[in-house]
């Protein structure tokens, strides 16, 4: 199982929503290009680097962001926030990202989608499928839509979507523990998809419980800048799970 950091930038500083909210965004005074040298010191070789201007704007913004991380360390960086076009993603890997995760565009144009993972390969192409109450939500969180999230993941499955990071919305930020039943939904319904699960990680035994379910990935994020994930807990686990 991989163990991936999430760095979310908003107005080029690292900042973590709860639940999505934007107004209340938590800011931490910490270079994203130090955090993932942290990481990297620490036995991590993966990141998921979130662009939330993009994601709201609905294009990628801190490119800049992301040029810096993959020039400054080796990690293998997953993109995501705004991600629309072949030229977004174009840009994606130019800048240094080893593959990206878009999630707005498969719900508004999922043939397009669906034709990135012909082009590109779906090793390099995750499909995001967040949701709030069982339902797609898109634009950064700040739209619903009425589309399951079990139909939605089944369109792409079907056509050969190999990765997927899904988050429980009211569970980012919240440090109230993972939505393990829906993860374990996920994998019984698509046992061949490689999950990277997301949202509401409090600590190590969350992740090992994670793990246990039968998770790729676990993603996080506040549990680490608010100490109850930490970098010794990194090395045990890493050891642990290499």
């Amino acid at each position: 199982m991989l163990l991936v950091p999430s760095i979310s930038i908003k107005d080029g500083k690292v900042t973590r929503l709860t639940r999505g909210d934007y107004s209340s965004g938590k800011i931490y005074d910490q270079s994203p290009v130090d955090l993932a040298r942290q990481f990297e010191d620490h036995g991590i070789n993966r990141l998921h680097l979130i662009d939330l201007d993009g994601a709201k704007k609905g294009t990628p913004v801190n490119y800049h962001i992301l040029e810096m991380m993959s020039g400054y360390t080796d990690m293998a960086i997953n993109f995501s926030g705004g991600i629309h076009t072949d030229g977004d993603i174009t840009k994606s890997f130019e800048y240094g990202a080893e593959s990206i995760t878009s999630a707005t565009i498969a719900v508004y144009n999922a043939d397009l989608f669906s034709s990135w993972m012909m082009s590109y390969g779906r090793e390099k192409i995750a499909l995001g499928a967040d949701t709030l109450d069982g339902l797609i939500r898109v634009g950064g969180w700040q739209k619903g839509t009425k589309i399951d999230i079990f139909e939605h993941i089944d369109y792409f499955y079907s056509r050969g979507l190999k990765y997927l990071k899904t988050t429980d919305i009211s569970k980012e930020g919240a440090l109230e523990g993972p939505a393990f039943d829906l993860y374990k939904s996920v994998l019984d319904q698509f046992p061949n998809l490689c999950l990277f699960a997301s949202g509401g990680i409090r600590n190590v035994d969350d992740i090992r419980k994670l793990q246990d379910l039968g998770v790729y990935g676990v993603i996080f994020g506040k549990a680490f800048y608010e100490g109850k994930i930490t970098l010794d807990d990194m090395d045990q686990f890493a050891v642990a799970v290499n």
